[in-house]
């Protein structure tokens, strides 16, 4: 190359006299017309076939010609021309000496054949549909930065030799310069959308239209961030989901890869298990460790095909932490350089602005590779997160509890997110702990390896606390675990505690359980203490020890400036590695158990396609075949159906009967294939609609539940609702069939969820309907309209094939077959009169219990018939009620909102408010910054006394930080005399005292904080509970209990941990920052002229951001609770949904709710991404200042005072973030103070007891009723629901209350237990106002048996007695007077079996039984009763009703009936219509009055 310059009369091409050592440097001529030209051009030639293959494969449609493209072309012909200009000026020119002009005839061909290749690439980019280049801006960036050098010679030469001695090479220079960078600026800007690409998305995704460098700096996030500091943010400000992010996209690619794993995962399952069959049985040991096998498998499986989906771009993020890795390690080096500089008295200033200019530019591109990193890391955990959501989902409802499953998928996704962001430490962090100790051998020599004795110290009592606290976390989560199912089953059962007046003993397990939790939480945190204190004195303690090490060693040993600020920033950046490694590790091997765990979950054994033979409808045969059929719940469980053998011809109505547990509901089961198919076949031909035995009902409207994803057909739909005795309902709801209905169907009573369950299925149009007891829950005249209209022989279904699982004996005379089940078999089958000839069992028990029934078949139906017209019952509806009155006694509690129900008027009934039929009260996101009040209330309860001692504690803490680094800088400084400084043991002596004194400080403080979280916490858990307890029902039926287990769960848990967390690392941070600032200051006075306006852009930038952060983390949590809610809904109807083959739409609503959830999660992360770059910059302008400020005091400061000053800069970046990371984190996280301080202001009720109450212990002594005018209403500004009611009942009387749907039955008992107020008048129980006693004096005295049973998860025993008042021998006692003595002692575990969630592992009918011995063994005065033998069949319905007769025969007893039978012998009958008594008299006396009493028996045929 030189002989090639030598040729042109030029330099040679390196010159050090000329480049560095000198005052004024340059690079040689040589050099600038051959290198920096050349090298932008062979980067161009080299990777342009690459990146023209890169842009074959990826056709993304072409764009069409814009300006921008255009500019791009002329401004390019123009540098070309330039070029050939230039090549043809010089040939012209120097024509003789051509040969000696080689170099500058060489360089404008080779840059305008580069330019010209740039313009092809353009025009391919266009064509391919690539509308931001990377490639090409390097490109422009390596052409201008190339050409500074030239630009800087030509105006210097200028300045000295004056432009006119070569006017036309000096204009065509700066011509070619000024259109460079014109192309440079060009390229910024990202191209318009490829044709047909311009999709109409609402608000789409900015990043889309972003060029590269607004990529990388996220400056495309900024429109959002000014629009959320203008306003709060709201869900319709969000971007819409890239394609990429959607659950659709990412599930139906995942989904096919993981099925194929799955199957061959199944397959080697068979074979083995085939293998094992032929051979003899496995030991115990070899079994297990195959099932480790297969756990191991399916989760390396689940990795596999994630990293297969993921992994690519995921690589990409690892190429940037790479370069992230390799700028952070050159910034010591520099540093060192920058010392020497300082030490250097010789050296040009212009050095030393080249090292603070590099290092400034050096940071900058740490903070991008590091951003772009943590960008990708959480774009593909995000993504990560859908696919595990998407799959569980659709694994839905068939191996696990609902509970295991919501939270094990919840966990996971954590898991699998922190997987995804420290995975890379697991190898990255051993890579760059050795980079530090080579380079700190380097500076110190051998004693670096008293550092990695330090560390080496350090790590095992870190790994040491990291396992003691993981167990200690294992048992918290365990308590926490059990304390949220706990709540969830007292916020599913809130009715009953408040009938029997149990909150108190609830609230005491909840709070044991949380005492149980904090105390865990409280050793965790001291463990946790150690290892930060730990970690926070680490670069002391690695200091100390290789300091120490290296002046005792050898006097001649000197600690110079470079030596100490190089190693203690080459320390800081080993804490780094060295604080991820245990943590990457352990969330790693998490991540590992997570996904093996759900790998076997997602590869366990779905429900056999197999299990059922489905054929297409024929016109003969039979619709349903089961042969030889012998079923289970489970693979492993006992038989529950055994030598089934049924054939049931085409529309037929079959009739299934049987005591309690005889496994009808299994049969029905069977046909669906939701039981484990031991043998035999099942044959089902057509379609099936399901109605299950306990209606299952969606969060939806009623029409959305009837219509069930189906098209609306008015005519059918109005049919369909008139047979299902819907209509008048519907003229109840105060927006007919598009009020929404609550969560479990909360807003309807039993009898309404039955009828709204038939109406769907009925809806179908199906071939053959399964019916689990529809008619138990409706009252009889209902339950004989709908047989005769919907099932019997002349209902919309008599084509159809049904299949009636019954308790009833009058429907059983009209079916065409009958199956008598006991104990899982199949005893007689045949019709009716079949079955009673035989006289058998089922003889005996029709003539036992059947007398009435008998009388029915007799009397004509036609006169029996009531007209539709009568069966609207429009004139028995008051019009403004709210809803039905059974709802606050009849069905589960979670979230209908009484209090949104307006009265619709005539005038405004056309316009009907959007709002009106909406129950549920939507979880909202609060808006704006959150209110200083929530921080005052937080620090309040935490009390001033210990807030000051902490942080005076910091104060200290960062002091004695101060002080040891300021006596290193002055050891550093410190003359060398003879080749050894003085006193070096004092100076070490002193260093030592000073770090080891904030370590103390540093365990203090942290210490300090977890206790006071704690303290906190505890108080406001205590606080909520208490509030949602004491609140009123119709808070419970407003509020999804999704938002208030949230409360419990998500938002508790933040007060728990990251509330105190975020507070530690704020406080922290800020202290460390005060202290750099104080020794920048001290260092350089001067820099706080640039350090004040750069803290004023860093409060500007900071404000902007933890406005919008704040609300997009309350948009992420507030649509994060219909995932679940969804979720849960989906398990509990799993049966229902399959039944009806509606997997897909569920599916798709699942993916909708995920997404939308996404949308506020990823502008969440990308706004912590548009914060740290923006910040990092102003953080860099610190150590610029500060570097740039030593320089020019160069003559005045000394090496120590600029070490240390440029050292502590450099870590100003990292600090700015975490504070504003931490702070962020605060304010995210104090939201949750605010959503768990909501409820203290909510509507509550009476107190639950009365101080001083004179009340004698053994009231009610007689059980006497006094109603006195009494009213009630649900609702202020409402009609009154009961009107004036004035009736005494005496004692030991028995009253029946009968009257249609909406006529006040239930709200006589809502007002005798007080769950409603009076709203005027009075009641006396025994001469005693209820009004003027407490709650709990009042429904503990009083018993009530609720329509639906509810069960607690726990013992029996609990389940009777939570207070354990009663003996042993008084809880036997009652289970036998309730005929459950013989199942209980049959039990393993007898009375201590344990019941699951709402007692699932026990019959309906069981549960009804428990409940009655509740009562039973209460014992009380008085008892209600309210429709409590709806799930029971006639035989233990008979028993029952015996059961009260004789064991309640001393008391007063109220029953809300619907089976009007079962008080016909009471001593009266109140028949209540439209909030009034219309009639009461005993029923004989009532019949001969042939007035509404009398009707409704002739309804019902028993006159």
């Amino acid at each position: 190359m030189d002989a090639f310059c030598k040729l042109s009369g030029l330099d040679p091409l390196w010159d050090w006299n000329r480049t560095w050592y000198t005052a004024n440097p340059d690079l040689t001529q040589c050099f600038q017309n051959t290198v920096l030209v050349w090298v932008p051009c062979i980067y161009l030639w080299l990777l342009a076939p690459f990146y023209c293959f890169h842009l074959y494969c990826h056709d993304h449609g072409r764009i069409h010609v814009s300006n921008l493209c255009s500019a791009k072309m002329v401004l390019g012909f123009l540098l070309a021309s330039f070029g050939f200009v230039e090549f043809f000026y010089i040939l012209l020119e120097r024509s003789q000496e051509i040969h000696q002009h080689m170099v500058f005839l060489l360089s404008p061909i080779i840059r305008s054949l580069t330019v010209i290749l740039a313009l092809c690439i353009i025009q391919l980019e266009r064509v391919r549909g690539c509308r931001s280049s990377v490639f090409l801006f390097l490109f422009w960036v390596l052409a201008v930065i190339c050409s500074l050098v030239p630009l800087r010679a030509k105006i210097q030469l200028a300045l000295d030799e004056g432009i006119a001695s070569d006017i036309v090479r000096y204009f065509a220079f700066f011509s070619y310069f000024t259109i460079q960078l014109a192309q440079l600026f060009l390229c910024c800007f990202a191209d318009q959308p490829p044709e047909g690409k311009t999709v109409l998305e609402k608000n789409p995704c900015p990043v889309k239209d972003a060029s590269f460098l607004s990529k990388i700096l996220f400056w495309w996030f900024t429109g959002l961030v000014v629009k959320g500091y203008r306003t709060p943010l709201a869900a319709e400000d969000l971007w819409t989901l890239r394609e990429e992010d959607t659950s659709h996209k990412i599930i139906s690619e995942l989904r096919q890869d993981w099925n194929a794993k799955c199957a061959k995962i199944q397959k080697q399952e068979k074979a083995l298990a085939s293998g094992v069959a032929l051979g003899s049985r496995l030991p115990d040991q070899a079994q297990l460790l195959r099932k480790l096998q297969k756990e191991q498998s399916s989760g390396f499986f689940l990795l596999r095909t994630l990293a297969r989906k993921f992994g690519p771009y995921f690589l990409t993020g690892t190429l940037c932490i790479i370069f992230h890795d390799a700028f952070m390690f050159a910034i010591p080096q520099v540093l060192s350089l920058l010392l020497d500089f300082m030490r250097d008295e010789d050296a040009p200033l212009w050095k030393g602005y080249f090292y603070a200019t590099l290092m400034f530019l050096l940071s900058c591109l740490q903070s991008l590779f590091n951003h772009q990193y943590m960008y990708a890391c959480f774009t593909v955990g995000m993504r990560v997160k859908t696919a595990v959501m998407g799959l569980v989902y659709r694994k839905v409802g068939d191996s696990c509890t609902v509970y295991e499953q919501l939270f094990a998928s919840r966990r996971t996704c954590t898991k699998l997110m922190d997987f995804v962001v420290y995975f890379n430490a697991v190898w990255l962090a051993p890579i760059e702990i050795a980079l530090c100790l080579f380079f700190l051998w380097q500076h110190l020599g051998p004693s670096a390896l008293a550092g990695i004795a330090t560390v080496i110290l350090i790590f095992p009592l870190n790994g040491f606390i990291a396992k003691k606290r993981s167990k200690l976390q294992e048992i918290q989560m365990k308590f926490m675990d059990g304390r949220i199912r706990l709540m969830n089953e007292i916020l599913n059962g809130i009715k009953i505690l408040k009938f029997y007046a149990w909150e108190k003993a609830f609230l005491e397990q909840v709070l044991g359980q949380r005492e149980k939790e904090l105390k865990a939480l409280k050793k965790s945190q001291i463990l946790y203490s150690i290892s930060i204190a730990s970690f926070n004195s680490s670069s002391f303690l690695i200091a100390f020890a290789m300091f120490g090490v290296y002046v005792m060693l050898d006097n001649r040993n000197v600690l110079d400036a470079q030596k100490v600020f190089v190693s203690m920033a080459l320390i800081n950046i080993l804490k780094t590695p060295l604080s991820q490694l245990p943590f990457a590790i352990s969330t790693s091997m998490q991540a590992m158990v997570s996904l093996r765990r759900l790998g076997k979950y997602l590869c366990s054994e779905e429900l056999k396609v197999d299990n059922v033979s489905k054929a297409p409808l024929s016109s003969d045969g039979d619709d349903v075949v089961i042969k030889n059929g012998t079923f289970s719940w489970s693979a492993e469980g006992p038989p529950c159906l055994k030598r089934i053998n049924v054939h049931i011809p085409q529309g037929s109505l079959v009739a299934v009967v049987g005591h309690v547990g005889s496994g009808k509901s299994s049969l029905l089961s069977a046909m669906l294939g939701e039981t484990e198919k031991r043998s035999g076949r099942v044959t089902v031909k057509g379609s099936v609609a399901y109605v299950p035995q306990q209606a299952w009902i969606q969060n939806a409207t009623v029409e959305d539940n009837i219509i069930f994803g189906r098209e609306k057909l008015k005519t059918w739909y109005h049919r369909v609702l008139e047979a299902c005795a819907l209509l008048p309902d519907l003229d109840i709801l105060p927006a007919g069939d598009a009020t929404e209905i609550g969560e479990k169907g909360l807003n309807l009573s039993g009898g309404q969820k039955q009828r709204v369950s038939l109406a769907r299925a009925v809806y179908r149009k199906a071939d053959v309907y399964l019916l689990d007891d529809p008619l138990s829950a409706v009252d009889a005249h209902v339950g004989q309209h709908i047989f005769d209209k919907v099932i019997g022989p002349k209902g919309v279904l008599r084509d159809k094939t049904r299949i009636l699982v019954t308790h009833g004996m009058s429907f059983l005379p009209q079916a065409d077959h009958i199956f008598v089940l006991v104990d899982g078999e199949i005893t007689e089958s045949g019709s009716y009169q079949e079955l009673l000839s035989r006289h058998g069992a089922f003889a005996d028990f029709i003539h036992t219990f059947a007398n009435t029934e008998r009388k029915e078949s007799a009397i004509t139906r036609a006169g029996s018939r009531r007209s539709n017209a009568r069966l609207s019952m429009v004139d028995f509806m008051p019009f403004s009620r709210d809803l039905s009155q059974e709802q606050l006694i009849g069905g589960d509690t979670t979230n209908t909102n009484l209090q949104n129900m307006e009265p619709v008027t005539d005038a405004d009934e056309e316009q009907v408010p959007e709002d009106l039929g909406k129950l549920t009260v939507v979880d909202k996101a609060r808006t704006g910054r959150v209110r200083l009040e929530m921080y005052k209330k937080y620090f309040k309860t935490i009390g001033l006394a210990i807030i000051i001692p902490i942080v005076f504690l910091y104060a200290f803490q960062q002091g004695a930080s101060l002080a040891y680094n300021y006596w290193l800088s002055m050891w550093a400084d410190d003359p060398v005399v003879n080749g050894t400084q003085i006193d070096t043991d004092l100076k070490l002596a002193v260093f030592g005292a000073l770090g080891f004194a904030q370590g103390i400080a540093i365990f203090g403080t942290t210490v300090g904080i977890s206790i006071c979280g704690i303290i906190a916490s505890r108080h406001l858990h205590m606080d909520l509970l208490i509030n949602v307890l004491r609140s009123p029902m119709s808070f419970f039926e407003c509020t999804p209990s999704g938002n208030l287990l949230n409360r419990f769960a998500k938002e508790i848990d933040a007060i728990d941990c990251m509330v105190p967390e975020g507070l530690k690392m704020m406080l922290s941070y800020v202290f460390k920052l005060m202290e750099v600032c104080i020794i920048v200051l001290l260092a350089t006075p001067f820099a706080a002229v640039i350090i004040l306006p750069l803290a004023c852009l860093y409060a500007f930038v900071q404000s902007f951001y933890v406005a919008t952060s704040c609300q997009l983390r309350r948009l992420e949590a507030v649509s994060r609770s219909p995932i679940y809610t969804h979720f849960n809904e989906t398990v509990q109807g799993a049966s229902v949904i399959r039944a009806f083959g509606e997997q897909p739409r569920f599916i798709l609503q699942a993916n909708k709710r995920v997404d939308f959830n996404q949308t506020s999660y990823f502008p969440r992360f990308v706004a912590t991404r548009w914060l740290a770059v923006n910040l990092e910059f102003i953080g860099n302008g610190v150590v610029l200042a500060a570097a740039i400020l030593s320089v020019m005091g160069k003559n005045t400061l000394s090496p120590g005072i600029v070490g240390l000053a440029v050292s502590h800069s450099l870590q100003v970046t990292g600090i700015l973030s975490w504070i504003v990371r931490a702070w962020t984190d605060v304010e995210n996280n104090i939201v949750s103070v605010e959503r768990v301080n909501e409820y203290a202001d909510t509507p509550k009720e009476a107190s639950w007891t009365i101080e001083g109450s004179s009340l004698p212990l053994d009231w009610p002594q007689r059980g006497t009723l006094e109603f006195q005018d009494y009213g009630l209403q649900y609702r202020k500004g409402l009609e009154l629901a009961l009107k004036g009611i004035t009736l005494n009942i005496h004692e030991r009387e028995r009253v029946g209350i009968v009257g249609r749907t909406g006529a006040g039955k239930s709200s006589l008992a809502l007002g005798i237990f007080r769950i409603l107020e009076a709203a005027k008048g009075k009641i006396f129980v025994d001469g005693v106002n209820i009004a003027d006693i407490g709650l709990h004096d009042l429904r503990s005295r009083i018993t009530i048996i609720p329509q639906d049973p509810v069960l607690f998860s726990g013992s029996l025993r609990m389940n009777l007695d939570p207070f354990d008042s009663y003996t042993d021998e008084e809880v036997w006692r009652s289970l036998e007077l309730a005929h459950l003595k013989n199942f209980v002692s049959n039990l393993p575990d007898k009375l201590n079996h344990e019941c699951t969630e709402g007692g699932e592992n026990l019959s309906l009918g069981q549960r009804q039984l428990v409940c009655l011995a509740r009562a039973l063994l209460r014992k009380t005065k008085i008892l209600v009763l309210d429709e409590a033998t709806a799930a029971v069949d006639l035989e233990t319905d008979t028993l029952i009703q015996s059961t009260i007769r004789t064991q309640f025969e001393d008391c007063t007893v109220l029953t809300i009936a619907h089976r009007l039978n079962t008080i016909m012998d009471y001593t009266r009958v109140i028949v209540m219509d439209k909030g009034h008594i219309s009639e009461m008299d005993s029923p004989a006396n009532l019949i001969t009055k042939r007035g509404q009493f009398y009707r409704m028996c002739r309804e019902a045929r028993l006159v």
